[in-house]
C-alpha cells in the first residue's frame, strides 16, 4: 500500500500542480476584472438617472438572488443555444474564457454593493467643502472619497476575495480543469490510477495555503490603510 502511494504521489502531485495552476489564473482573471467592473456597476446604481439605477439595480438582484452555478451554465451553454452556433469554443481555452466572464459579472455584482455602501458611508459634508474649495467631482471623488473608501471596505472585500478563491472549484461543473476536477479525475480513472480518493481531499490543502496567503497579504493591506480610519 505504501509503495503504491509513493509511485502515485509524483504523478497526483504534477496533475494537482497544473490544475492549481488552473484555479489560480481564474482567480487572478476574475478579480481583476471584477474589482473595477464592480465600481462601474456601483455608479450606475448610484446614478440620479432613474431608468439606469433601475436597471442596474435589477441586474444586480437577479445576479446577486440566482445560483453562480446556474449562471456558469447559462452563460457556458445558453449563447449557443440560443443563436444555434458555439460561441465558446469546446476546448480548455473556451471554458476557462466562459467561466472567467460568469466570475467577473457575479463578483463584480457583488463587490458593487460594497462600492455603494462604502461611498455612501462618506459624510456628505467632505464633498459639499471640497466644491466650496473649487474641485471639481472628479478630484472630490478620486482625492478624497475613493481613499477613504478603500479603508472602509477592505474588510468586506477581504471576505468576498477569500470566497472567490474557494468559488473557482464551481467551474467545474463546465468541465473546466481546475484543481479539484484533477483531484476527482483519479477516482474516476487517470493517468493510469483510479478509485484513488486521496487526491481529492488533498486538494484542500491547496486551498488553505493560497486563502492563508491571501489573508495574511490582505491583512497587511488593511494595516498600511490605517491611517484613513475615522
Amino acid at each position: 500500500m505504501l509503495n503504491t502511494l509513493i509511485e502515485q504521489f509524483p504523478i497526483v502531485f504534477k496533475a494537482l500542480n497544473m490544475g492549481f495552476l488552473q484555479t489560480f489564473k481564474l482567480f487572478a482573471v476574475s478579480l481583476l476584472g471584477a474589482v473595477p467592473f464592480g465600481l462601474i456597476i456601483s455608479f450606475g446604481s448610484m446614478t440620479k438617472f432613474k431608468p439606469i439605477s433601475a436597471v442596474v439595480k435589477f441586474f444586480v438582484w437577479i445576479i446577486r438572488g440566482t445560483p453562480l452555478m446556474i449562471q456558469l451554465l447559462i452563460i457556458y451553454y445558453g449563447p449557443g443555444l440560443i443563436m444555434h452556433t458555439p460561441v465558446w469554443n469546446g476546448g480548455e481555452d473556451g471554458r476557462f474564457t466562459a467561466s472567467a466572464v460568469a466570475f467577473i459579472i457575479n463578483y463584480a455584482c457583488y463587490f458593487s454593493e460594497i462600492y455603494r455602501g462604502g461611498i455612501e458611508g462618506i459624510p456628505k459634508g467632505q464633498t459639499e467643502a471640497g466644491l466650496v474649495l473649487g474641485m471639481t467631482k472628479s478630484q472630490i471623488f478620486f482625492k478624497v472619497t475613493l481613499l477613504q473608501m478603500v479603508k472602509r471596505i477592505m474588510p468586506p472585500m477581504s471576505n468576498e476575495i477569500i470566497t472567490l478563491v474557494k468559488d473557482t472549484s464551481l467551474a467545474r461543473i463546465i468541465a473546466l480543469q481546475e484543481v479539484i476536477w484533477a483531484g476527482q479525475a483519479f477516482l474516476k480513472g487517470s493517468q493510469g490510477i483510479s478509485g484513488q480518493v486521496w487526491p481529492l481531499f488533498f486538494t484542500a490543502i491547496y486551498y488553505l495555503v493560497f486563502t492563508g496567503v491571501l489573508t495574511v497579504v490582505l491583512r497587511k493591506i488593511e494595516k498600511k490603510l490605517s491611517y484613513f480610519q475615522s
